[in-house]
Parts: C-alpha cells; structure tokens; sequence
C-alpha cells in the first residue's frame, strides 16, 4: 500500500497530517501552529465541496500566530508558498500607512494577492499547453535551421498582366512549368534535410548549435506615480491595444526551444479565461500572510507621532479581513473568503492592543513556543535543508570533506541557547551566527588547505566561543 504521507504533492486535497508531515520536514516543533494552519487549508477545500449557498455562508477563521521571534512563523509562510497551488502572498504590516500618509496603502495587498493569483493560474493554463507549445517550437527551430523556399503564387492563379511581359500565356505555362518542376525538386530536398533535422533533434545532437529566432520583446513597465503611494503601469494599460514587437536573437537550440516554448503556450491560451479563473481563485482560495501584526498594535491610551498611522493601518485592514471589494486591473476582488494569517512576536505589544475589532477577526490563536537546546540539536540535523547539510555541501565545492561529532553538534545547540540567554533571545537565527563564526577560518583558507577531512569536535567549538562567553559572564557582574 502505498505511504499516505508521500502521495500529493501540493496542498490542494492533502489531508492536515499530510500538510503536518510536509511542514515536519523544514521546520521543527511548533506543532500547534501547524496543525492549526493544516485544518485552516483543510476546510478551504472542504468548503469548496458545498453547495453554493452553503459556501457563501461559511467565511474562512483567520489564524493569529504569536511567539518570539526565529521559532518558525516566516518559515511556515514560506513553506506554504512552496507548496501552495492557490494564490499566496507574505506582506509586512509595518510597510504600509494609513490612507493619507505617504505609503502604501493596505488596498495593495490584494492588488498583490490578484497578480499572484494571475501567475498561479496563466501557469496552469500554459502547463496544458506545453505539449501542443513543445511541437510548434521544434517545427520553428526546424524552420531557423532549414528555411524553406518563398512563397509562390498557386496554379491558376496567374498574373494577369503577364502577358504584357512575356510575350503571351503559353510562353507563360512553359516558363512557370520550369519553375514549378525547380521549385518541386527544391521542396523535396528541403523536406528530407529537415527530416534529419528533426531526428538529430529528437535525438538531442544539435542542443548546442546555434539558431537565429524571433523573440517578442518584454514592454517596458513604465509605472505613473499617484497619489497615497501607488503607481500605474502605463503597460498594463496599453501594452494589448499595440501589436506585439519582435527582435531576432542569436542563441542556443536548448535555449531558444525554452523560449519558444513559452512564447507558444503563451499565444495558445485564452486570457480572458485565465482572467476570469484567476478573479474566483483569489476570492476563494487566496491566503495572505501579515507579518510583523504585533508592530501595529499602539496599545492603550492616547498617543501621538508614529503611533496614529499604526492605529490607523488597523483600521485600514479590519474591513479588508472583514470582506469587501478591492478595485483592482482585471476587475474587482471580494475579499470575504479570504484567509488571513497574522504573526507577530508581541514582545513589547499584547494581541489585546489591537483595536478589538480587529482582534475578534483572528478567532484562532495559536502561541509558538521558545527553543530549547533539544530543537536546536534537531534544527541542526533533522530538517531536509538542515543547517550543517547546507554547510557541508557548500565545502564540498572546494573538495573538502566537513563533518560534525555528535558532541560538537550538542555543544553548539548549548551555546545557541545560551547565547539567547544572555543577549538577545533570537531563536534559531542564532544558530547562523554560531556556524559563520565556527567555520570562518576555514572557509577564508579554502581552497588552500593540506587537510581535505575537517572534522569539527567539541572540544574546538568550546575554545572558538571561550572568550565570547566569558566576558559576557565578566560583565553581567561589573555594575
């Protein structure tokens, strides 16, 4: 049978253990805010399985991640957007500005989340193309390679002032007789050599010769400045009313048959459809991810400078995550479905210092805890992009072997979570200073070694981080 767990590969129909198990292999712990993301995606699909009144009915519950900063809510945003096969988008609460400070306003973020939902679904609809695009091409390479004959005029359809020229219409059979039983020889031979064209082609002898191919040239996206911070992308607006131009490149067939590919698949689709589509996928599947939420939050009481723009973004985005239409370029977007996914580390600000009608937006909290030494051990080893995988494959370029004890591997988990202690809590970040310092000696000697086996134990983990520790321990007594 097969493994559950391995069938699917997007998120699309996964099932919340299968959403957990994909997430389980690049970040560790935080099993709350998994599994409550996992149910969130789970009955976005669940609703689409509804009736149609039933569906419009039930609204998405948005989810308010909260936890110290490095324990994994970028992570699992950027995660999802890897595996997402509905529109995506990961926004920064602190860039934007209340309506009438200079910035840009929150109405963006579905601006955004539409053009994402446009790619999403213009690929989808290119994918299905990409066969009948991939013959076409290679008919087109073909063509670059062997050109054929000109064009000549069909039988019977004679010139008819011929005869002014030559001398009579039987003097004109027999000398288009001549030419046509030419120009019949030359299409023949034409035909075979592409023939072999096309075998050698099939058979991939000819990726690195050149070919000369007409490739469309991109508009040039000359955005109009208005006001409260957004812009117009004069292309946009008029880049389907003016004929598409073309340059001649000089490139390699692997390279010009990607190219062509895409140009093929481009003009074979229909984007009104892929218009339409993309404007019911972002209203019912999108999900926006707020970092950064707890920096908005402007607490209680009254005060003045920064904080009222803060305050009044909140108000800006309650009737965004509310429900309501957003004008956008390929028409208006309903926001009543959409999912929204808040995170903020909430050191200084509390979840209660949002404007409550905000807060009731977000029913589901969920709190990520701190890492322990335990996690770190693990973050270090266990991931599929762990972080002494990545360090050993990247010496590995400069032939030389890297490899950690078990007890150097436990020593640097030690001195991450003490270092958090000490200074800074900045969770797994911490792990990324420990490692550039561990292994900056060797990587400025490289490729300039003796030794190709470095093996790192713990006894040079702890004498590359003496001195750091001890002088903060000195100075946390020098009053």
């Amino acid at each position: 049978m097969a493994n559950e767990l391995t069938a699917p590969k997007t998120i699309h129909g996964m099932t919340p253990k299968q959403i957990v198990s994909e997430l389980d292999k690049y970040i560790i712990g935080q099993d709350k805010a998994k599994r409550s993301v996992a149910v969130a995606l789970r009955n976005r699909y669940r609703r689409n399985l509804l009736s149609d009144e039933m569906r419009e009915e039930i609204t998405p519950k948005n989810i308010l991640m909260m936890g110290p900063t490095g324990v994994g809510k970028t992570e699992i945003a950027r995660r999802l957007a890897k595996l997402m096969d509905a529109p995506f988008i990961k926004v920064e609460a602190t860039k934007f500005t209340e309506v009438g400070y200079v910035g840009r306003d929150v109405e963006s973020i579905i601006r955004d989340l539409m053009e994402a939902s446009m790619r999403v679904t213009k690929q989808k609809h290119m994918d299905e193309k990409y066969a009948v695009a991939k013959d076409l091409a290679e008919e087109k390479i073909i063509e670059a390679i062997i050109p054929g004959s000109k064009k000549r005029p069909a039988p019977g359809n004679s010139n008819p002032f011929s005869f002014i020229m030559g001398g009579g219409q039987a003097t004109y059979n027999r000398t288009t007789e001549k030419i046509d039983d030419k120009a019949a020889h030359e299409d023949s031979q034409t035909e075979l050599a592409r023939s072999q064209v096309r075998e050698q082609l099939k058979n991939g002898l000819l990726e690195e010769q050149y070919v000369e191919i007409d490739v469309a040239e991109q508009p040039k996206d000359n955005n109009l400045d208005v006001s409260q911070g957004g812009s117009i992308s004069l292309g946009s607006i008029f880049g389907d009313a003016m004929p598409k131009r073309y340059k001649r490149k000089n490139m390699k067939v692997k390279d010009a048959r990607k190219v062509l590919i895409e140009q093929e698949a481009q003009n074979l689709i229909d984007m009104d459809q892929v218009t339409s589509e993309a404007l019911e996928n972002c209203e019912q599947n999108g999900i926006v991810f707020i970092d950064e939420i707890d920096k908005i939050a402007s607490g209680s009481g009254y005060r003045g400078g920064v904080d009222v723009s803060r305050e009044g973004v909140q108000r800006d985005i309650l009737p965004i995550v509310e429900g309501s239409v957003v004008n956008t370029k390929y028409g208006p977007v309903k926001t009543d479905h959409i999912l929204f996914i808040g995170a903020g580390a909430f050191h200084v600000s509390k979840p209660t210092d949002l404007i409550p009608e905000l807060q009731g937006r977000f029913p589901i909290r969920v709190e990520l805890e701190p890492l322990s030494r335990h996690d770190f051990v693990r973050i270090l080893t266990e991931p599929d992009n762990a972080l002494l995988k990545q360090h050993k494959a990247l010496l590995e370029t400069e032939g030389v072997s890297l490899s950690f004890t078990d007890e150097a591997v436990e020593e640097i988990a030690s001195m991450a979570a003490l270092m958090n202690e000490q200074t800074e809590n900045i969770g797994a970040r911490r792990l990324h200073t420990i490692m550039e310092r561990l292994l900056e000696e060797y990587s400025y000697q490289l490729p300039d070694v003796e030794n190709k086996n470095i093996v790192i134990d713990a006894e040079y983990v702890r004498n590359k981080f003496s001195e750091a520790i001890r002088a903060d321990d000195i100075d946390r007594f020098i009053l």
